[in-house]
């Protein structure tokens, strides 16, 4: 029986499509392939962040508490890059790893449900397993340090 589901809706398809563009292609090799544009995208708003800690008139008689104020907050955008490929990836993950497939047929919410074969099964688990799931981990890490960089910049914020 031939697949009932579109091509750009099937899993193994959806996969390819995370890995071609720009933005989610960033966990899938190694971590530092996933921390450099991350870090990238903090150095980037981190003018912007201390200009606006600027504001406060008690962090304007204390640099480096300004300073530190405006590295902590610059980290919210690498945090959000973060669980949007996070939400991406794991969508993907998801779908590889299910029995059945959901999918629109017109585009016009008439969602059906396709069962997968065994051998399609077979093959997503094994993509979701060996490629999709290394990403998730890297996500996972990546999340992990940002969220500590956040504590130990609030906490040494108080500190000082």
């Amino acid at each position: 029986m031939p697949c009932p589901v579109p091509p750009e809706q099937r899993p193994l398809q959806e996969y390819e499509q995370l890995l071609a563009s720009w933005f989610f292609v960033w966990p899938s090799h190694d971590l530092p392939g996933l921390l450099r544009p991350l870090a990238t995208s903090w150095l980037l708003l981190l003018p912007l962040s201390t200009l606006v800690a600027s504001g406060s008139w008690v962090l304007r008689h204390h640099p480096a508490q300004l300073v530190l104020a405006g590295m902590v907050a610059a980290v919210a955008l690498p945090m959000l890059l973060l669980v949007r490929q996070w939400l991406g990836w794991n969508y993907v993950h998801r779908r590889l790893v299910s029995e059945r497939v959901e999918y629109e047929e017109s585009g016009w919410y008439d969602g059906q449900v396709w069962e997968k074969p065994l051998a399609w099964r077979q093959q997503d688990l094994l993509v979701a397993q060996h490629q999709v799931q290394p990403v998730l981990r890297r996500l996972q890490q990546g999340a992990a340090l940002a969220v500590i960089l956040a504590l130990v910049g609030a906490s040494l914020c108080q500190a000082l």
